[in-house]
């Protein structure tokens, strides 16, 4: 698969992320199920073709439960969560890992609590030290 079309396949939008949250958070669902689990719920036939799109980028599959179709991901929580940051990382921030953690601290931005940003300097720190031992 070439770059471009696994890039293709990655990008997922908005309603294709939110139909994905169902299905995590469920592990398995019918159409009905999806709809649902969503906010502002488009129409029936409006979620089978974004499953059909999904099922298509090779983001679920399906399978016959008595007289139903139940939807299952076949990309795991975190491969999803890494392609959706590096989604925003290239979009937002010219691929720069540095620009978006600078708008995180941005004050303006996000509010962390102080525990946040001390787990974040020890993780910091970790990969500081993995670094000088590569």
């Amino acid at each position: 698969m070439t770059r471009n079309v696994r890039t293709r396949h990655l990008n997922l939008s908005r309603r294709e992320r939110q139909i994905m949250d169902v299905l995590f958070r469920r592990g398995e669902a019918s159409v009905s199920e999806v709809l649902a689990g969503l906010p502002d719920p488009p129409s029936y036939s409006a979620v089978r073709a974004h499953l059909r799109t999904l099922e298509d980028k090779g983001h679920v599959r399906h399978e016959a439960k008595g007289l139903r179709y139940v939807y299952i991901p076949t990309t795991r929580p975190g491969q999803a969560r890494r392609h959706a940051l590096q989604h925003l990382l290239d979009t937002f921030f010219g691929g720069s890992a540095e620009n978006l953690m600078a708008a995180l601290l941005d004050r303006g931005s996000v509010r962390l609590e102080p525990e946040e940003l001390n787990r974040l300097s020890d993780m910091i720190e970790r990969a500081r030290k993995e670094e000088k031992q590569a």
